[in-house]
């Protein structure tokens, strides 16, 4: 039991940091390029899906073992 909430403590933790990282990383490009690499709402749903994918992925693996 202990586990599982360190589990879901570090990995809210870390899709939070990537989801972060993700949306930092396109705004940059899109500040450094002048133009819109990718529109607001693609980087925002990449933001949001992608470290939520990787959580749903990890925890299945993690609960496996």
């Amino acid at each position: 039991m202990e586990n599982k909430k360190i589990f879901w403590i570090f990995g809210i933790l870390q899709s939070l940091t990537l989801a972060t990282i993700i949306y930092l990383l396109f705004r940059s490009l899109n500040l450094i390029n002048g133009t819109d690499v990718i529109g607001l709402d693609t980087q925002i749903l990449l933001s949001i899906l992608f470290p939520t994918f990787l959580l749903i992925v990890e925890y299945i693996i993690y609960s496996k073992k």
